[in-house]
């Protein structure tokens, strides 16, 4: 039996994504969880095969979870389930170690065969990914200003997209005020932008945030 994690902060997504799952014979959902603290709590409880994981959690988001957990448990298949743009994040969070990125509208067609697959050590791509990364690969890639963004710093962008201080950034991170200001310096000079106003404007524009 494949024991599966739904990770979300909606009870009728969990739902959805729950029933989908368990009309598989093989396949069962353990838990479920609300944000990253239920994460680790059901990761410590019991043998899971699979998280399925959403981006956009209260606290801890699921980007900062992922480099935990990549951390920690560098042998669980994390598969991304997620409203936000896919030409977005899909890529970014292969790079950090998720084997596939599914967007929700597409969930009742792709979830099953997705999961199939990155249980596998497969990474599991839309057509529409495939075609981004094998442009990358070929050099005809029209690289976003975010992706010369290390992991955290484009975690630290998304926060100040949300419009969060720097003092609520170091407590949702748990890091250092000067941690994240000294973040936030590099992330003005890498984007060439002067301020947070122009951060936040380009978050809205790229669809970082939802």
């Amino acid at each position: 039996m494949i024991n599966i994690i739904i990770a979300d902060d909606h009870p009728i997504v969990r739902r959805g994504l729950t029933q989908i799952i368990q009309d598989e014979k093989d396949m069962r959902v353990i838990c479920e969880a609300a944000n990253s603290d239920e994460v680790l709590k059901c990761l410590n409880a019991q043998k899971v095969d699979l998280l399925l994981l959403d981006i956009s959690m209260p606290g801890k988001s699921g980007l900062d979870l992922l480099i935990d957990l990549k951390n920690h448990y560098p042998g669980l298949p994390i598969l991304v389930l997620s409203a936000l743009p896919e030409q977005t994040y899909a890529k970014r969070v292969i790079k950090m170690g998720a084997l596939g990125y599914i967007h929700k509208e597409s969930a009742s067609d792709l979830l099953v065969p997705a999961i199939r697959r990155v249980l596998t050590g497969k990474i599991y791509v839309s057509n529409n990914l495939m075609e981004m990364l094998v442009s990358d690969m070929s050099g005809n890639n029209n690289e976003n200003i975010q992706d010369q963004l290390s992991d955290r710093e484009f975690e630290v962008l998304v926060l100040i997209g949300k419009a969060k201080t720097i003092s609520e950034i170091a407590e949702t991170l748990h890091l250092s005020v000067t941690t994240i200001s000294t973040y936030r310096s590099r992330i003005l000079q890498k984007m060439k932008l002067k301020n947070n106003s122009e951060l936040i404007q380009y978050c809205i524009k790229q669809n970082l945030i939802d």
